[in-house]
C-alpha cells in the first residue's frame, strides 16, 4: 500500500477537482493507487452531488452564441478554474450557449431543453456531470438579444476557446446599412462595454434606486461644504449629469477616442455604414459577479485532510 501523503492527496485533487476529504478517502479505499482512486471518485460522484451542491461555484465560463441577428450569453459556474479549463466543461458551456439561442433569455426553458447527445435535459445533464467533473456546477443565468434589421454583435474577453471566456458582451444595433461594417462597429461597441462597464443604455433606463442612492451620497457630500440649499441643488444637478456620463453607455467617453461620446462615435460611423444606427440594448456578463466567494486556506485544507 502506497503511503498517503499530502502531496498525493493534492495531486488527486488537482487531477479530478474533487474535495480534499473525498480524495483522502478515495486513496485510503484504493491502497493509495492513483488511477484506482480516480475511478473510485467517479463511481461515487453522483452520490456526493448533493454535498457538492452546497459548495460555492464562483468560477467557470461565460459563453456566447450568435446567429447574426440574435445572440445569447450564459454563465456556467464551477468551484475552481481548474475544472473550467477542462475540455469536458468547455464542451458543456458551448452546448448550453448554443441552446440559449432558442431559450431566448428564459433560464427555466434553457434548463429544461434537451442536452445534445443525452437523454437528459440541461439541468439533469449538468447534475450528472457534477459527479464526473467532481465539483458543484450550475447554469447561473442567460440573456438574449435580437433585432429585426441590423446585427447583434458580441465580444468575449480573456477568451479561452472560441465563444468562451471570463467576460461576455452582446450589443444590438438596428440599421439598414452595410452589415459587415455594422458588425465591425458592433464589436467595437461591445469592447467598449467590456472596458467601461456601463449600467444602462440611457439615463431613463437606469435603475431609479441607483440614481437616488447616488443623489443621497452627493447631497451629503455637498452639505458638508456649508453652502446654502439653493446652491447645493445646482451642484447636485451638475454632479448627477457627471454621474450619467460615467455610467450610461451612450453618454460615456468613447474608449477609442475620449473626445467623443459613444453616441457621437456611433453617429460618425453611421455615415460610413450608409444608414442611421441605433443601439437598442446590451448585456455584459462578468464571471462570478455578485457571488459571495468563500476564502479558503489551501495549505490548512491539505493539512487537515492528511491528519488523523
Amino acid at each position: 500500500m502506497a503511503e498517503i501523503t499530502t502531496a498525493l492527496i493534492k495531486d488527486l485533487r488537482e487531477s479530478t477537482g474533487a474535495g480534499m476529504m473525498d480524495c483522502k478517502k478515495a486513496l485510503q479505499e484504493t491502497g493509495g493507487e492513483m488511477e484506482a482512486a480516480v475511478d473510485w471518485l467517479r463511481a461515487k460522484g453522483l452520490s456526493k452531488a448533493a454535498k457538492k451542491a452546497e459548495r460555492v461555484a464562483a468560477e467557470g465560463l461565460v459563453g456566447l452564441a450568435s446567429d447574426g441577428k440574435s445572440a445569447a450569453l450564459i454563465e456556467l459556474n464551477s468551484e475552481t478554474d481548474f475544472a473550467a479549463r477542462s475540455e469536458k466543461f468547455q464542451g458543456i458551456a458551448s452546448a448550453v450557449a448554443t441552446l440559449a439561442l432558442t431559450a431566448k433569455g428564459d433560464l427555466a426553458a434553457l434548463l429544461k431543453a434537451p442536452f445534445p447527445g443525452s437523454s437528459r435535459d440541461v439541468a439533469g445533464y449538468v447534475s450528472e456531470m457534477v459527479g464526473t467533473i467532481g465539483e458543484n456546477m450550475s447554469v447561473r443565468r442567460t440573456a438574449f438579444l435580437s433585432v429585426a434589421q441590423g446585427v447583434v454583435a458580441g465580444y468575449i474577453h480573456n477568451q479561452v476557446v472560441p465563444g468562451l471566456g471570463k467576460m461576455g458582451v452582446v450589443v444590438a444595433l438596428e440599421s439598414a446599412g452595410d452589415t459587415k461594417k455594422l458588425n465591425e462597429l458592433g464589436r467595437q461597441v461591445a469592447m467598449h462595454i467590456a472596458a467601461a462597464a456601463p449600467l444602462a443604455l440611457a439615463p431613463d433606463s437606469l435603475d431609479p434606486e441607483v440614481v437616488e442612492r447616488e443623489r443621497a451620497v452627493l447631497i451629503e457630500q455637498a452639505r458638508e461644504s456649508g453652502k446654502p440649499d439653493n446652491i447645493i441643488e445646482k451642484m447636485i444637478e451638475g454632479r448627477i449629469r457627471k454621474f450619467y456620463e460615467e455610467v450610461v453607455l451612450l453618454s460615456q467617453a468613447w474608449v477609442m477616442d475620449p473626445d467623443l461620446t459613444v453616441q457621437k462615435a456611433i453617429d460618425a460611423a453611421a455615415k460610413d455604414i450608409g444608414a442611421p444606427v441605433k443601439v437598442t440594448g446590451f448585456v455584459r456578463y462578468l464571471l462570478g459577479e455578485g457571488i459571495t466567494r468563500q476564502e479558503t486556506d489551501f495549505a490548512a485544507e491539505v493539512a487537515a485532510a492528511a491528519g488523523n
